[in-house]
């Protein structure tokens, strides 16, 4: 008999998209310009990235990338929805982000190129736009200018996640010492 996979959902504000606007149809333009990192190219900055960009459809259920892969691309979803979730050490399964049309995920592999944290699994059919990081690097050589808006806006991106993951850590240690104070005073 198989067992149920339990999955929890521990989502947290460092994972959302504060950035998602959601376009007005699936052009890929449209979603390019709703992620900072590309909001203000100019038309031939816009033509040239598109030139980088793989396209993948990936079905309901299947894997993107799993935790530990190497980090290699930056996702912009296209049409559909993905669950990135963590497998803890004692085997446990948590969501901790669901995204969906115009969202993205990977950036951090765009600057340190390091292994997935987290592994990223299709919730439905979804269409993915994907930059691969040896593929932008090249770009990033050949445009310099270009190149520094690319890195500025996902550093952008990564500050704003970390402070509002910051006052959620503040708020957690808040509510515990209130928690543990109650305790007390109930003793």
């Amino acid at each position: 008999m198989k067992q149920k996979e339990t999955i929890k959902r521990a989502e947290s504000s460092f994972w959302s998209n504060v950035f998602k606007q959601q376009p007005q149809s699936s052009d890929l333009h449209k979603i390019l310009r709703s992620v900072p990192p590309f909001a203000d190219f100019k038309k031939g900055q816009m033509e040239e990235l598109l030139k980088i960009i793989h396209n993948r459809q990936y079905q309901s259920g299947e894997y993107i990338f799993m935790q530990g892969d190497p980090g290699i691309a930056l996702y912009i979803i296209r049409e559909g929805a993905v669950d990135i979730e963590y497998l803890s050490d004692n085997g446990e399964k948590v969501i901790i982000a669901s995204f969906s049309q115009s969202d993205f995920f990977g950036e951090l592999a765009m600057i340190d190129g390091d292994t997935r944290s987290a592994s990223a699994r299709s919730k439905a059919e979804t269409k993915l736009s994907i930059i691969f990081k040896p593929d932008l690097d090249e770009f990033i050589h050949k445009y310099p200018k270009t190149g520094v808006k690319i890195l500025s806006g996902i550093s952008k991106i990564i500050v704003l996640r970390l402070r509002n993951l910051n006052q959620e850590y503040v708020s957690l240690i808040d509510e515990y010492h209130a928690l543990k104070e109650n305790q007390h005073e109930n003793r």
